[in-house]
């Protein structure tokens, strides 16, 4: 799908992102103060209200006319054509001639637009329903006949990162199943993670989840054989043993029939389903089984109504393109290289580890569709952490360190009073802490913006400098009626359509991983010489050979 007629930030100067460069220059000598006096309504003027979403970006450094080039910038990138190509069967994944259709995965079972894809979708959805329905009223049993009560993700990245982000986020739905059920996640491919996990189960209860949508990737693959051992150990080599404890999600049925997972407990993935973006699809299972059918179909609608929020909201009132060309100008024309996530809410702990995998293995790329290298920086690294611990982390280097640092605040207005909150003799103390987080969240957004002029007259007189705070720093603030499915699903779907409009401005494929591969490659040249299988190290460079003749010599002590 490469695209030679697409030029990478044109110089003529009467494009927009001339202008932009020049707008730039001039919002460079303005601060967000200056910004906030010029305009009593500011905030009415940029902020968007979204189906219990409220986005707020009158922090960020722009005015009407950066907002008017930067809309016009999309414009000249063709993001509206890009977009239609995205919700299409369009091989736009070109470097992997596969169509990206990641948004398939939460369509509704009657969708007329896409019946085909949509009944391919939702036959195994239902098939994944079925199973946690199953294990749910406790009728699904282990080889011995035994009530499963554990249930172990073995993944890696977005089969892990994912529904792992998800099922901790939505811990308040957790459903209550006749016999209790947990669920663990394993991902690390040194062991640590299912040793010390192995020590806490009994085989007779537990069963495993395998997702890999190659079924060759060795983190997982390892761990899942290690399990495979564990397991028949203790309850014996029977195929029995192996149809009861595993399940299998995955491209390739033929791998994990061979491996012995049987038919009916495989669950189908599409090549046209990146792993980063899966966590809609049966890779979701474990999100299901902390929910239930229900919740999870909640999650899917509201991804769904991004998804038609995002085709169809015009460019001024579409929260993903905004977020996205927001992205772009911070990165691109005030020249800040790092992104902070900051969730004011627990249970969103591992969603900065979840957005590090998605927008920085999507367009951590420096390769136009053209073949050419970019000529601008494209992915800022992207950091963060839950807002209340990362204020006695890294806050200080936000407010006064040398690094220009911009940030999306999330925080959901209700908690412990919400619908699904079930321990009210603590609600009204909780609803208290809730609302101090609320007011730190406020107020580091106020003092990151305006920095000494949030402060009395008289007291910045007499401050010191180590004391001042500069502010004028970037942020956004989102904030959801409450952290439940339906709102975490629209809040992953946005950042996922942020990603993608970022990656048409910079005209990078942000559906391919390259960069990753190599990696595995010269991995597996190592391991022969680890395992003792040859002892021939001539290929190496001698740092790697100095450091393996150190690590067969520890073998030996």
């Amino acid at each position: 799908m490469s695209d030679s007629t697409i030029t990478r930030f044109p110089k003529n100067k009467t494009t927009a992102h001339y202008k932009l460069k020049n707008l730039s220059q001039d919002i460079e000598k303005i601060h967000l103060n200056e910004l906030f006096q010029q305009n009593d309504n500011r905030f009415k003027a940029f902020s968007l209200s979204f189906d219990g979403l409220t986005f707020d970006y009158s922090k960020q450094r722009i005015n009407a006319d950066v907002l008017k080039q930067l809309i016009a910038f999309a414009n000249e990138q063709q993001l509206s054509t890009w977009i239609g190509k995205l919700f299409s069967e369009q091989t736009i994944n070109y470097t992997e001639q596969r169509a990206a259709m990641h948004w398939a995965l939460r369509l509704p079972q009657s969708d007329q637009r896409h019946p085909k894809l949509a009944d391919q979708v939702h036959e195994q959805l239902e098939k994944m329903y079925a199973l946690v329905r199953k294990i749910h009223q406790g009728h699904y049993r282990g080889s011995t006949g035994e009530v499963i009560q554990d249930v172990v993700n073995i993944g890696v990245g977005g089969s892990d990162l994912g529904p792992l982000m998800a099922s901790h986020a939505l811990s308040d739905f957790k459903v209550q199943t006749k016999t209790p059920l947990k669920i663990h996640f394993v991902s690390t491919m040194d062991g640590s993670q299912l040793c010390d996990l192995l020590h806490q189960l009994r085989p007779e209860t537990t069963l495993f989840i395998v997702s890999s949508k190659s079924f060759g990737t060795i983190d997982t693959l390892s761990n899942a054989q290690t399990a495979r051992i564990w397991l028949e150990r203790a309850l014996g080599k029977q195929d029995k043993v192996i149809k009861s404890h595993f399940i299998g999600v995955s491209t390739k049925p033929e791998k994990m029939s061979a491996w012995g997972i049987h038919p009916d407990n495989q669950f189908k993935l599409w090549d046209w389903v990146g792993g980063r973006y899966s966590l809609w699809s049966c890779i979701g299972l474990p999100i299901a089984l902390t929910v239930g059918v229900e919740e999870f179909k909640s999650f899917l609608a509201g991804a769904y109504a991004i998804d038609e929020h995002f085709q169809h909201a015009p460019f001024e009132k579409n929260i993903p393109v905004l977020l996205g060309l927001l992205g772009v100008w911070n990165t691109n024309f005030l020249n800040m290289q790092t992104h902070a996530v900051l969730p004011y809410d627990g249970r969103l702990k591992y969603f900065a580890s979840y957005l590090q995998q998605l927008e920085m293995e999507s367009n951590g790329k420096s390769t136009q569709r053209n073949g050419q290298k970019t000529l601008e920086s494209t992915c800022p690294i992207v950091w963060g952490e839950v807002g209340p611990n990362a204020q006695h982390a890294f806050y200080q280097l936000l407010h006064q360190g040398t690094h220009d640092v911009s940030c999306d605040f999330i925080a959901p207005i209700k908690r412990y009073n919400a619908e699904h909150f079930t321990y009210a003799q603590n609600a009204e103390s909780l609803i208290v802490q809730h609302h101090l987080a609320l007011s730190n969240c406020l107020a580091q957004s106020r003092l990151l913006a305006f920095g000494n002029d949030v402060l009395a007259q008289d007291e910045i007189n007499h401050l010191p400098a180590y004391k001042q705070y500069e502010g004028n720093r970037p942020s956004t603030m989102m904030l959801i009626d409450e952290l439940n499915p339906y709102n975490l699903g629209m809040l992953i779907a946005l950042y996922e359509h942020k990603v993608f409009v970022q990656s048409v401005i910079w005209n990078i494929n942000p559906f391919d991983q390259w960069g990753v591969e190599k990696g595995k490659e010269i991995a597996n040249q190592l391991l022969p010489v680890l395992n003792r299988a040859t002892d021939d190290l001539s290929s190496f460079d001698d740092s790697t050979r100095g450091l393996l003749e150190i690590l067969l010599g520890n073998q030996h002590v």
